[in-house]
């Protein structure tokens, strides 16, 4: 080092380290309501339901300890595992059905011009806003013998196909299922319909430039465009289909036989119907570890790339 530089390094200032960043204690507090809310409604029931799972109890009578006894009882039951495969099931009607539905409606109100197209999306979304309970009632009147499915079928001339849809073995399943279909189609298309306005028009113009078809449009500009809208919409429809409830017990209550039972409906039953607390808390913990199981993976699935383009 020269005379020069040495005489200019030593006459600057010594630098000053940046201050550690401070936390913003005031700030903090705002997100105390909201944890001690998830707190006592969340975390403790869980924890108190793990708890209650590892013991054998009535309700009344002394509870004796059971340890993993539930749990391999509940697994071990072959109705429980028909709940389950039900559920599966569901998540076909519940989930894929859905996102493939407003992905579709998505693709066809950005292409095409549509009057109305806010009214349209509006009365499209309603299912999503009804009571489970007024979509079961509604949706079991019209499944009915007399009912419109079944009125409907004998106005176009197909009377050998109406039947008591919701009270037949072969059609009890997908009956219900097709009624959550037509009501987590509107969350996923307001949701994709969202996403879609964030695409840059750029893209599009592009792709119809190169001579791209709807079809390949859609592919290659839209779908990816939505890949966190999709993965979000996958979440949400899954763990209904998973924790589904209100519909299928106000329908079916399970039936005919044990052809809808859900997991749901096994933990009412086993809680208030038989008093054994404990089973009803082992599948309540075990439906809960299979959702967050199912939502992780889609998450896994559908996570960010580095690299990739937002």
């Amino acid at each position: 080092m020269t005379a020069p530089a040495a005489a200019v390094r030593a006459a600057a200032p010594p630098r000053r380290r940046a201050p550690a960043r401070r936390r913003d204690w005031p700030a903090l507090l705002y997100v105390v309501p909201a944890l001690a809310f998830f707190t006592a409604f969340v975390l403790v029931p869980l924890g108190q339901a793990v708890w209650l799972s590892l013991w054998e109890w009535d309700g009344v009578t002394t509870a004796t300890w059971a340890g993993a006894a539930n749990y391999t009882a509940a697994l071990a039951d072959p109705a429980i595992l028909e709940a389950l495969r039900h559920s599966l099931v569901f998540v076909v009607f519940y989930a894929l059905l859905p996102t493939a539905v407003g992905l579709a409606l998505t693709a066809l109100m950005t292409r095409v011009r549509i009057r109305g197209l806010t009214f349209f999306r509006a009365a499209l979304f309603v299912p999503q806003i009804l009571s489970g309970v007024v979509v079961a009632v509604a949706w079991r009147w019209m499944y009915d013998i007399d009912g419109p499915v079944n009125g409907l079928l004998r106005l176009v001339g197909l009377d050998g196909a109406a039947r008591s849809w919701l009270g037949e073995f072969s059609t009890a399943l997908p009956s219900v299922g097709l009624v959550g279909t037509w009501v987590m189609y509107g969350l996923c298309m307001v949701l994709f319909l969202a996403g879609a306005q964030r695409i840059p028009a750029e893209l599009y113009e592009a792709a119809r430039i190169d001579g791209a078809g709807p079809l390949r449009e859609f592919l290659t500009v839209t779908l990816p465009g939505l890949r966190r809208e999709t993965a979000f919409a996958l979440v949400l429809t899954v763990t209904q289909a998973l924790r589904n409830f209100d519909i299928v017990w106000n329908t079916t209550s399970g039936g005919p036989g044990t052809t809808t039972t859900v997991p749901s409906v096994y933990i009412v039953r086993a809680a208030f119907t038989t008093r054994d607390y404990g089973t009803a808390a082992a599948i309540s913990v075990l439906l809960t570890v299979l959702i967050l199981a199912v939502t992780g993976l889609v998450l896994l699935l559908f996570r960010e790339r580095k690299g990739a383009a937002a």
